[in-house]
């Protein structure tokens, strides 16, 4: 993994005009919701396609996992973390604007960590990143319905109502 990241760390060192940029600092989701993570990045309209490299992970500081890995303009699925697989889509048309859009689904607790976006370029390199905490769902607690009483409880119990206010009345009347 040190190895791919080894020339975007080199290289942005140098360049002062080519910018990476995350949306947002930080996210906050619950889990299994959806979210959708956003970088700019500075092009221009004669770059080839061919120039962009880009690579998005994940570091949770136990284990880092890629999510996204755009090599010399084409796409490179299988170098996807396996534990990411059909979890995380990307925007491929607003490439071409200079935008990388990662969209995460079904969230669990243990996507929380950085998420950094490398991209090289003709005219540069750069990264940014950006935290995402992801907390466990609350159970929502199911609404108590109300008992249905069977006739003959209910029965009794007005039958006992009944008993009692009249043997409250009699003790009233002979007051």
């Amino acid at each position: 993994m040190i190895w791919i990241l080894l020339p975007f760390v080199l290289t942005s060192c140098v360049c002062g005009t080519f910018v990476v940029e995350a949306a947002q600092t930080s996210y906050q989701a619950e889990e299994n919701d959806n979210i959708t993570l956003e970088w700019t990045f500075t092009t221009k309209t004669d770059s080839s396609s061919s120039s962009l490299n880009i690579i998005c992970y994940l570091l949770t500081g136990i284990k880092d996992s890629i999510l996204y890995h755009v090599h010399e303009g084409v796409e490179v699925p299988e170098s996807q973390d396996g534990q990411l697989a059909g979890r995380v889509q990307v925007d491929k048309d607003v490439l071409r604007e200079g935008r990388i859009r990662l969209h995460v689904s079904r969230l669990r607790t243990d996507d929380s960590g950085f998420y950094v976006c490398d991209v090289l370029t003709d005219d540069g390199s750069s990264s940014d990143r950006c935290r995402l905490n992801v907390t466990a769902a609350v159970d929502q607690p199911e609404p108590q319905k109300p008992t249905e009483r069977s006739q003959a409880e209910s029965r009794g119990r007005i039958g006992l109502y009944v008993g009692l206010t009249a043997a409250l009345l009699s003790v009233c009347a002979g007051l």
